[in-house]
């Protein structure tokens, strides 16, 4: 007789935990797990492109742009609607993606995540100097938005926002979940290992690359619309190099084995940070640096490596004999 393996009782805890979170929660730490579900996106998105062998230090330009055109949308047109300020970010971010994934496709390695974070730098720039039309510093403020029509209260606006943002996170775990199966993930895999047999095998290295930057870049701005909805403001720090890197980290710390773990270590960071500024203050970076390269030095395939270490002493089988 099998008894329940470690996957399912992990899994099972985890889908209660997420359901029942609005209720057993404390609004503080409801509201850092709805800010580590959106920006679990933008990290799925330098996921998939790890898969290639590509790291991008660039990905606070799509986060930015979706958080800005909720922004822009609210300031501009009045639109307070999230359903439109999400469609909004999916296809300029698609736009955006699609015009400069034609470029930075034909590149690998250092070349690729230099010229990704230059990308960043230039809106980042732009987001800065043009204060007019993008408030500067002081950023744009968001308004409480409207779901498919429907007002919704101060008071009941953190738990909407909460399950808007697990909607799309399960969504977009979904759908890059179903990419690593297709032959476009395959390929992309391939790529990494060896791309000139890609290419005599007649594939087109830089057509998967392409491919799965356009999700990527997609799945970034996604997250910048749901941060921007959860958050209320924007600012132009959302495109500086320091937040892609923290989003390359998070990748980093929950590791490459499975499409779960951006979400996870991207929920992790969050608490540790917020207990690092509480306890330190004036040091968290560095009581943040230490727990999680701890972390990371211990169990160098990050939260998918400490995963697989715990399901190996699990028990997977009982056996009782008559």
């Amino acid at each position: 007789m099998k008894g329940p393996g470690f996957k399912g009782l992990l899994g099972a805890l985890l889908a209660f935990g997420l359901l029942g979170a609005p209720w057993l929660l404390p609004g503080w730490l409801l509201f850092l797990l709805t800010l580590a579900l959106a920006k679990g996106l933008v990290v799925l998105g330098i996921l998939v492109l790890m898969w290639g062998g590509l790291v991008s230090f660039g990905h606070g330009l799509y986060f930015a742009a979706g958080a800005y055109t909720v922004a822009f949308l609210a300031k501009v047109f009045g639109v307070r609607e999230a359903t439109l300020g999400l469609l909004g970010a999916a296809l300029l971010n698609g736009a955006l993606a699609g015009l400069l994934g034609l470029f930075l496709s034909r590149y690998r390695a250092i070349f690729f995540g230099m010229l990704s974070v230059a990308f960043s730098m230039i809106l980042y720039a732009f987001l800065l100097k043009f204060y007019f039309i993008t408030g500067g510093t002081d950023g744009l403020r968001v308004p409480i938005p409207t779901f498919l029509g429907f007002e919704v209260s101060a008071r009941d606006i953190r738990t909407v926002n909460y399950f808007v943002n697990l909607a799309f996170g399960i969504l977009g775990l979904f759908a890059a979940y179903r990419l690593s199966l297709s032959p476009l993930g395959y390929l992309m895999r391939a790529v990494k290992d060896n791309e000139v047999r890609v290419e005599y095998l007649g594939a087109s290295a830089r057509g998967a690359v392409y491919g799965v930057y356009l999700f990527s870049g997609v799945l970034g701005g996604l997250g910048g619309a749901l941060t921007a909805l959860s958050v209320g403001h924007v600012a132009p720090d959302l495109a500086y190099w320091t937040t892609s890197g923290e989003f390359v980290f998070v990748a980093i710390l929950g590791g490459t084995g499975s499409v779960l773990s951006p979400v996870l270590a991207s929920a992790l960071f969050e608490l540790v940070r917020n207990y690092a500024l509480k306890l330190s203050p004036y040091t968290w970076q560095l009581s943040l640096g230490l727990v999680l390269l701890g972390i990371i030095f211990f169990y160098p395939g990050g939260l998918w490596g400490l995963y697989q270490a715990l399901s190996k002493r699990w028990p997977h089988k009982s056996s009782s004999k008559p």
